[in-house]
């Protein structure tokens, strides 16, 4: 396949099935274009009308190892030819295998255990659980700009409103909120570094005005927060957290669903600031785009829960752990963590570059190939500039490279770039991407 748009967007193919899709598709499941994919291959997905996209989104963080891996796909064909799944009467051995290898890769010296469910989201409501199984405690703390998922607990924990949280309430009690460390819109109007961390002061702060910490089971945290707007937490920041998990008896989750598995230049996004955490959920890029999810942690915390008090029917199935292993193969074959390195830098080389062209572009930030531009209206202000966001994003579209916004205000373009891109195609899509930003400036 080589990339290039030959119809108008969408299709006529495509369009004949949104047709479809609007009589009968429930209105609240969302998609960022509206073309339907027939085939995709690396950084390249073709839609039904013969359309090939550079695929700068990732789907969503669950593609580091690029679209249909050859050796995932072999994994999937062996194991269909076994059995697809027991349902957990009897033992499967993958889920075994998996949780070794997971445990062997995830950071820190102690012995750990694994968990295997289906979802990112499934994955922080069992970490909550085993958190307060451990703790016999019932509070959590969650931060701003954190992401977690869309079923209740996990959206509670949440922190933008719309599209998320608003008219579902009741939401689950007993979870707290506290600042982050967003550097760039600090709430402190202070600057890193040497802001203080007034952010991480604000928790002791927490603990007196809203909930003591000895009713507090855990703290859960993104060590870049994703759909927040690829914010980098400082090491301080992190670091900090963790010495006050430690002092109370909290328990420490990392969410590493979308930061894991090479994404930011590490095999866990964790390693950068020296982590280890007592639980860690995980899921996106661990199955290549097969549900699979895991909570992996130390032993005593991950075996409070009795017999049958967590796990899920489908958690962990056969073809989601071979795909799993097949992955984290790959990875470890071919360096994908330095592979990530690299494309990071260039990335971050050449937005910086534009930054300095476009005003728009108030900031250039990443881990790795975890990167982001915060686009603004004016760089003192730093009035959000959310209309210009979806007009650079459509515009991309059109021109053939897909690319995701985030943000608390949408006003983030995020990066989620395939590890296995080829240099050509990874600098076609940023040529493609300065192309829009310079007709959306010069149009406004």
């Amino acid at each position: 396949m080589k990339p290039g748009i030959i119809t108008e967007l969408p299709g006529p193919k495509s369009k004949e099935l949104l047709a479809l899709k609007e009589r009968y598709v429930a209105r609240g499941y969302g998609n960022a274009s509206a073309m339907f994919a027939a085939r995709a291959e690396g950084a390249l997905v073709q839609d039904l009308d013969g359309n090939v996209f550079l695929d700068f989104a990732g789907g969503l963080g669950i593609l580091n190892t690029g679209h249909c891996p050859s050796e995932v796909v072999q994994a999937l064909k062996n194991q269909l030819d076994q059995y697809l799944h027991t349902g957990h009467i009897f033992l499967m051995e993958s889920y075994v295998q998996l949780a070794a290898r997971l445990a062997e890769i995830t950071p820190g010296p102690c012995a750990k255990k694994v968990l295997m469910i289906n979802s990112g989201a499934e994955a922080v409501e069992n970490a909550v659980k085993i958190a307060r199984k451990y703790t016999q405690r019932t509070g959590v703390i969650a931060l701003e700009c954190g992401f977690h998922g869309r079923t209740y607990m996990a959206m509670t924990l949440t922190s933008k409103v719309k599209p998320y949280k608003a008219a579902f309430s009741p939401l689950c009690p007993e979870v707290y909120r506290t600042y982050s460390a967003y550097c760039y819109r600090c709430p402190f109007k202070a600057t890193y570094p040497g802001c203080g961390m007034h952010c991480l002061e604000s928790l002791e702060r927490l603990f007196v005005a809203e909930c003591t910490p000895e009713n507090i089971a855990a703290i859960i945290v993104e060590p870049v927060q994703g759909e927040g707007g690829f914010v980098v937490l400082p090491q301080e920041f992190l670091v900090g957290l963790k010495q006050i998990c430690e002092r109370y008896g909290i328990v420490f989750i990392a969410d590493e669903i979308q930061t894991g598995f090479a994404r930011t230049g590490r095999m866990f996004a964790c390693e950068h600031f020296g982590l280890e955490p007592d639980l860690m959920a995980m899921a996106k890029s661990l199955g290549a785009g097969l549900p699979i999810a895991a909570v992996v942690g130390k032993a005593e915390i991950v075996d409070a829960p009795e017999k049958s008090e967590v796990g899920s029917t489908f958690g962990g199935s056969p073809l989601g752990c071979v795909a799993g292993l097949a992955v984290i193969d790959k990875i470890q074959k071919e360096d994908l963590v330095t592979r990530a390195q690299k494309i990071g830098a260039v990335m971050q080389a050449r937005l910086r570059e534009m930054q300095e062209r476009y005003s728009l572009i108030g900031d250039v930030r990443g881990l790795g190939a975890m990167v982001a531009i915060e686009l603004v209206k004016d760089r003192q202000t730093r009035e959000p500039a959310a209309e210009e966001t979806s007009q650079i994003i459509s515009t991309c579209y059109q021109k053939g490279l897909t690319v995701l916004k985030a943000g608390l205000y949408d006003n983030v373009i995020r990066f989620l770039v395939p590890l296995v891109i080829s240099e050509e195609d990874l600098n076609r899509g940023l040529n493609i991407l300065e192309e829009s930003l310079d007709f959306v400036t010069k149009s406004v």
